[in-house]
């Protein structure tokens, strides 16, 4: 009896010590291996935010062949429309855009954007901030027909932004520059380069998207 206790203590320390420490997520989860700034943190930053154990975002991903950054998709709807996320997969089946799915649970477009302080977005957020602030805000809709990769620039926009507590105008440069959405999050986790400075509690808070407000 001492010995499977000696022994069962001894295998949670080593599965402790094999997943080690999270970071701004702060909890660990049997199966989900971590390694610094790689994948598999991204996943389970998806699961602290949004709510859901890390192994079912690593199930919906190999289950659904589901890109790294599609994940965060899936969880944002359910959880705005409060439904499951298997309601939002199954609508994917049935070859659904990310945003007819948004538009058949009644969700408003407006959800997908964030406050930027930035005059001048370019690529890949420019056209779906311009319509925003051209008509938009003014809750006109009617031609705003973004397409999926749009939705998911988005939304992680708004996951990566919310989770670290950051002014997404430094994301949408470094997106604008080609840098994955799992890079941004591991650089960001490790407080690496510019984007520990500048922190936004209104990013975190849902304030009115579109722009910022200037500093006087």
């Amino acid at each position: 009896m001492m010995r499977t206790t000696v022994r069962a203590a001894a295998g949670a320390a080593v599965l402790c010590l094999s997943i080690g420490p999270l970071g701004a997520a702060g909890q660990v989860s049997a199966g989900v291996s971590v390694g610094p700034g790689g994948v598999n943190a991204f996943y389970l930053a998806i699961g602290d935010h949004y709510r859901v154990q890390p192994r079912l975002v690593l199930e919906y991903r190999d289950r659904y062949r589901l890109a790294d950054d599609e994940l965060p998709v899936v969880f944002f709807l359910a959880a705005r429309a409060q439904v499951s996320p298997r309601a939002v997969i199954d609508l994917r089946l049935a070859r659904r855009s990310w945003f007819e799915i948004a538009l058949h649970f009644g969700l408003s477009p407006d959800i997908f954007f964030v406050p930027v302080a930035l005059e001048r977005i370019g690529p890949p957020y420019g056209n779906a901030y311009g319509y925003y602030r051209k008509f938009g805000r003014a809750g006109d809709w009617r031609n705003f027909k973004p397409g999926d990769r749009e939705i998911v620039d988005l939304v992680n926009l708004r996951f990566l932004s919310e989770y670290h507590h950051l002014a997404p105008d430094s994301i949408i440069g470094r997106r604008g520059r080609g840098e994955s959405f799992v890079k941004i999050h591991g650089e960001m986790g490790r407080g690496k380069g510019p984007d520990a400075a500048s922190k936004s509690p209104k990013a975190s808070k849902g304030g009115k998207p579109g722009k910022a407000k200037k500093k006087k």
